[in-house]
Parts: C-alpha cells; sequence; structure tokens
C-alpha cells in the first residue's frame, strides 16, 4: 500500500471512529444524564463540551470564533492532505492521515454543535488529565508518528523519499 493511500486510511478510520463513537455516545446513550461513567479507578466517561482548541484553551463563545476555528481546522487539513499525498513513508502517510481525520473530526463537531464533545477523562490520585475524544487520540499519536518518522533514517528499507535525490 502506498504512503498516500495508507494514510487515507488511518484519515477515514480515524473520522468514523471519532463520529462513531461521539454519536453513539451522546444519542445512543443516557450519558449526559447519568454521568460520569467508571471505567476504571483511573478512568470516566464525561461530558464536555470545548469550545476552543487543545487543552481547552482560546474558548470561543461567540460564532466568529466558532467558525473562524472551523477554517483554521480545515486549512490545516488542506495542508496537510497535502503533504500527506506526497508522504514518502507509510509512516509519515500514516501519521499525517491520524492528524487530518482528527482535524477533521472535530471541525464536524464544531460545525454542527457550535463545540467539540470531548468524552475520555484520566485521573489517578491527585492527578487529572484533560477530557479528550478520539481525534484527540488520533492527532497526539499522529504527531508521535511525524516525530518518529524524523528520527528514522530515509535509507531504511521501504523509506525511500521521494525528494531523495536520484542515484548517479
Amino acid at each position: 500500500m502506498s504512503p498516500a493511500r495508507a494514510g487515507l486510511a488511518a484519515l477515514l478510520l480515524t473520522l468514523a471512529a471519532d463520529q462513531a463513537t461521539k454519536l453513539g455516545l451522546y444519542f445512543g446513550t443516557d450519558l449526559v444524564l447519568t454521568q460520569p461513567w467508571r471505567l476504571a479507578p483511573f478512568a470516566d466517561l464525561v461530558v464536555v463540551w470545548n469550545r476552543g482548541v487543545s487543552y481547552g484553551m482560546f474558548q470561543q463563545d461567540g460564532a466568529l470564533g466558532r467558525w473562524l476555528l472551523v477554517a483554521l481546522s480545515l486549512a490545516a487539513a488542506a495542508a496537510l492532505g497535502v503533504w500527506m499525498r506526497r508522504a514518502g513513508s507509510r509512516l509519515l502517510g500514516v501519521a499525517l492521515g491520524l492528524i487530518v481525520g482528527g482535524a477533521l473530526g472535530n471541525a464536524v463537531d464544531r460545525a454542527v454543535y457550535g463545540a467539540v464533545f470531548d468524552f475520555v477523562h484520566l485521573h489517578a490520585g491527585g492527578w487529572s488529565w484533560y477530557v479528550f475524544n478520539v481525534a484527540d487520540a488520533a492527532i497526539v499519536a499522529g504527531v508521535v508518528g511525524l516525530v518518529l518518522d524524523s528520527l528514522l533514517p530515509s535509507s531504511a528499507p521501504g523509506r525511500a523519499r521521494e525528494d531523495a535525490a536520484p542515484p548517479l
């Protein structure tokens, strides 16, 4: 499978999983009324509407901010999608697909509901992590993939780069 096709597969799977979990939890359960749901001593399902970006920064209550964040998400997804089409390795293609799929999943929420539906809360003792969703997790995994791809030598098997100079 080419890097671009692997990236597209990751994008579509991420977008589908993100929207399926959000729609299933929000419309298919009574989580909104009965939260939190304890999954494990360190994990709960809750309902949080994030009107900002990562970690709740830059909260936007008005329509202008909402649509600016949608436009920014779509622009970033388009730019990363172009990069994904040109990816020289499957790891890079999949990493970019995860990021684009996550960005699109959160953009759909913001466009339809005015905020992103977050629902996973990890905690232990006095420590509490931000509430997140499948799209957020995919974006983080994609960034990790980008870092790993940048650390791998381009001469490794299966990692021929398109931008590499042709042999003499």
